[in-house]
């Protein structure tokens, strides 16, 4: 017997987000999908790895719909799983009222309903493949589960620090808000610092490559990036020096404690990227949208990044 092949009909994307969070949460739904949502789950045709943000912790590849459990139970019938074993899981839907979530002894059931219609063999313990169950609010779908890895909070542990530095949940949201396709795009983080968004980018694939004007932190930042076994160039270099094209830039303004770059500093930056660079993302504590219409950029989308009573923008320019 063959194993059904079925191409998903859309994929489900299960999000959890901290209530400072949801502006950034959103800017990155826009940034990879085209659109945002305040529910927990986002369905889209398009197929975008999990494990990429530090919101979605689970995705759904959608094979069957149905009306209720006893629909998909009769189409589930068709579906074969052959030399591998499978588990199917029942995942809660957030949005529901209390009154409306499914108690666990009933999960169960609908799991062993589920799975004991499915032809193959069942492994509840070490599954080749999980499939999902989830109810939604007017319908009910099935598919292959696939759950995210926190790869972010394992780049936590790298051997340099800066306090002002990106934490690197918002450095990966930030990394998908500026390059939501990676395929043949060329990116520079031109005041990298420590490197925390070149890391974010390098564990995502994307051709990325930093400067920095400070002599002080670049060791640190290359022995950050070794770390991890990743591999970029990091040059000495002032943004106003930088040469070539790319496809986007990622700008964390820098600043410290006691101060922040004057409002001329900023401004030579932001017309020093616009050179090299036709699409930029702005991380900044100010307020700067004069300086950037001045640099000649559009801010075409933004959002507020917040920790605790500390704020920073998130600017989107062209």
């Amino acid at each position: 017997m063959a194993e059904t092949i079925q191409t998903p009909l859309y994929y489900l994307y299960k999000y959890s987000y901290h209530e400072d969070e949801l502006s950034l949460c959103q800017l990155e739904m826009r940034s990879l999908f085209g659109f945002d949502t305040t529910l927990s789950f986002l369905e889209s045709p398009l197929k975008i790895e999990p494990s990429r943000s530090p919101f979605i912790k689970e995705r759904i590849d959608v094979i069957y719909e149905g009306t209720s459990i006893e629909d998909i139970a009769r189409k589930v019938v068709d579906f074969n799983v052959v030399e591998k074993t499978f588990k199917v899981i029942f995942v809660q839907n957030d949005n529901h009222k209390m009154d409306e979530k499914v108690e666990f002894k009933e999960r169960r059931v609908i799991e062993r309903k589920i799975g004991l219609n499915i032809k193959g063999k069942v492994d509840l313990h070490k599954p080749d493949l999980l499939f999902a169950i989830v109810k939604l609010k007017t319908k009910w779908v099935f598919g292959r589960y696939m759950k995210s890895e926190a790869v972010w909070l394992q780049h936590q542990q790298k051997p340099k620090n800066y306090s002002t530095a990106l934490s690197t949940r918002v450095a990966r949201a930030v990394v998908n808000i500026a390059v939501p396709n990676p395929t043949n795009m060329k990116v520079i983080d031109p005041c990298c610092g420590i490197g925390t968004v070149l890391i974010e980018a390098l564990s995502m694939g994307i051709d990325i490559v930093g400067s920095d004007l400070n002599p002080l932190v670049l060791p640190g930042t290359r022995e950050n990036i070794a770390h991890f076994c990743f591999k970029t160039e990091v040059t000495l270099k002032d943004i106003r020096n930088v040469r070539g094209n790319y496809d986007v830039a990622i700008i964390d303004l820098p600043y410290n404690l006691c101060s922040v770059l004057d409002e001329k500093e900023q401004l030579e930056m932001l017309v020093a990227a616009r050179k090299f660079t036709k699409k930029l993302v702005v991380v900044t504590v100010e307020t700067i949208d004069s300086i950037i219409e001045r640099a000649n950029f559009k801010i075409v989308d933004r959002c507020i990044a917040k920790k605790s009573s500390f704020t920073r923008q998130v600017l989107v320019c062209e």
